[in-house]
């Protein structure tokens, strides 16, 4: 009897979740660059802040986007200097800034969003409602598994 060996990464759900995830990335990027001259951090910070009720601080921004902080300051940086993101002192902390869309950053949001909505359309579109009803279910149990995996780790340390 042959004895199976250990799974490659290449089994892992983990893994193949990261390629899939990246592959969507990638293609993404490519749409939002083309489309907008945004790159796919500028496309996320902008979609976050859009869909944002209330301005954001550099670290509630970085936190959503799951980006470090620095990463994400020149991120923002770079949209202000482009005239589509504003900074604001915190009134509630004079050392901190809320950021928030101007109306340039408004109109980009908005042909962002269409773009967006137009390629989420497509990926969905090649699978069946039952797929698509199983795909929710199974990232939605998938994402509290992990939260749950994470909450162990934590407490063992």
């Amino acid at each position: 009897m042959l004895q199976r060996t250990a799974p490659t990464i290449r089994e892992l759900l983990s893994y193949r979740l990261h390629r899939a995830a990246n592959l969507l990335s990638r293609s993404a990027e490519l749409r939002y660059r083309r489309g907008f001259g945004v790159s796919l951090w500028e496309w996320r910070t902008v979609a976050l802040l859009g869909g944002a009720e209330v301005p954001l601080s550099l670290n509630e921004l970085a936190g959503s986007a799951g980006i470090h902080k620095s990463q994400m300051s020149r991120v923002v940086s770079g949209l202000a200097r482009r005239g589509a993101v504003r900074r604001e002192t915190d009134a509630r902390d004079g050392r901190g800034v809320r950021l928030s869309l101007t109306a340039a950053g408004r109109r980009l949001y908005a042909g962002l969003i269409r773009a967006a909505e137009e390629r989420n359309a497509a990926f969905l579109g090649c699978l069946s409602a039952r797929e698509r009803e199983c795909l929710e279910a199974a990232l939605d149990k998938l994402a509290a598994r992990a939260r749950e995996m994470i909450r162990l780790e934590k407490s063992q340390r």
